[in-house]
């Protein structure tokens, strides 16, 4: 059996010297220096027999120095009220009844968090413990984790000020001087509130959308696609709302296979992408529809055709600087300065790769921005 780990001159020879128990690793053949999580295990009589190499790195402990010291001693853990948490919990003398310690906060020796979760094997149910088997993580992805909805609760709160402060400015306005205004001035202040009001509900959208992609939740309803109509539609919104006709250029190539989408899903990743195009590019906005491999790996071969459908969306603006290009399909990241809360890129490729698509960005050949995103064909919603 191989326990503990190799970090010390002759420790793993050390690890050797017993016998493999129960509830140990290498009674799958498993090295516990694999593992990605510290491991400790204590024997029946609590002395370290396992200290493994992230263990070492989370404690800062050595295994030689930890292996045979019993296990208060090698990993002096205290909760967050300063409480010593192995005679807090006891587990050689507690209830027989008890298998685990369910995972908690913990401090090590400076103040450092970690994770720490325990097993106490038994050989019988209500048997003297055999081993005790404790998994040590870090905090920092938590506290990533952490960083990143508080930094969402403040981009939201800041998003959301704005327009209710106007919708309340102007509907206080009106309900206070309803008389004094013209018609004209009426109609521009609920325009301006409609606005407003419409800038929230897409807000909101973008809040449920990330709660679904991030919880794995986001629901498609697959339908025939038109990938050529959808972009269609989009390019004639934006010449009636002021935009030349001449500023977007259509390819599509012909035939394009059938595609089964979320037709909704599918309006919100061209529209991000279009807006993008508009907003922080420049020039022609040139959006090529073509048929293409699949992206699922083993679904099709890399000469078989047909079998997806790609739509690049470039412009000939400054483009994104190749220090930013990792970056963009993250939470919060901005193009510009115009605005903008950040996560349209984040949802449009949670929304791809819902689909089992992939989403990529580069530098256009007129040096702009340009995004390419392959959907497969996908599978009619009454075959799911």
């Amino acid at each position: 059996m191989t326990v503990g780990t190799s970090s010390a001159p002759g420790a793993r020879e050390e690890r050797q010297r017993s016998e493999p128990g129960p509830g140990e690793p290498a009674d799958l053949g498993i090295d516990p220096d694999d593992l990605p999580d510290g491991l400790v295990v204590a024997d029946e009589n609590g002395r370290v027999i396992c200290f493994n190499a992230a263990a070492e790195r989370i404690t800062a402990v050595p295994a030689a120095a930890a292996l045979g010291r019993r296990l208060e001693k090698a990993l002096p853990l205290e909760d967050l009220e300063g409480r010593r948490w192995w005679q807090l919990t006891d587990p050689y003398g507690g209830l027989a009844i008890r298998g685990r310690q369910p995972e908690r906060n913990l401090l090590l020796p400076g103040g450092r968090e970690v994770l720490v979760t325990a097993r106490y094997v038994r050989t019988e149910p209500t048997g003297p413990v055999r081993r005790v088997v404790v998994s040590l993580r870090d905090t920092e992805a938590r506290r990533r984790t952490e960083r990143s909805h508080a930094e969402l609760i403040a981009t939201v709160a800041h998003e959301l000020r704005s327009p209710l402060t106007s919708v309340k400015g102007f509907t206080a306005t009106l309900l206070a001087k309803w008389e004094r205004f013209t018609d004209a001035q009426k109609r521009l202040m609920l325009e301006t509130v409609d606005a407003d009001a419409n800038r929230v509900t897409r807000l909101i959208a973008e809040l449920l959308d990330i709660s679904r992609i991030d919880s794995g939740r986001l629901e498609l309803r697959r339908q025939p696609v038109d990938m050529g109509a959808a972009v269609g539609r989009h390019i004639q919104a934006y010449v009636a709302a002021g935009q030349t006709a001449d500023r977007f250029l259509l390819r599509l190539q012909q035939p394009l296979p059938a595609l089964w989408a979320d037709p909704d899903k599918i309006d919100q990743v061209l529209s991000n992408l279009l807006e993008n195009a508009v907003r922080h590019g420049e020039g022609t906005v040139t959006i090529d529809i073509t048929a293409s491999v699949s992206p699922r790996e083993g679904e099709a071969e890399a000469n078989t055709a047909n079998t997806a459908t790609s739509v690049t969306v470039s412009d000939e603006g400054p483009g994104i600087p190749e220090e930013s290009m990792n970056r963009v399909f993250t939470r919060f990241w901005r193009g510009s300065k115009r605005g903008g809360t950040g996560l349209g890129l984040y949802i449009v490729k949670g929304i791809v790769e819902a689909h089992g698509g992939t989403i990529t960005v580069g530098r256009a050949p007129g040096g702009g921005a340009e995004f390419r995103f392959t959907l497969p064909v996908g599978t009619p919603a009454y075959l799911l």
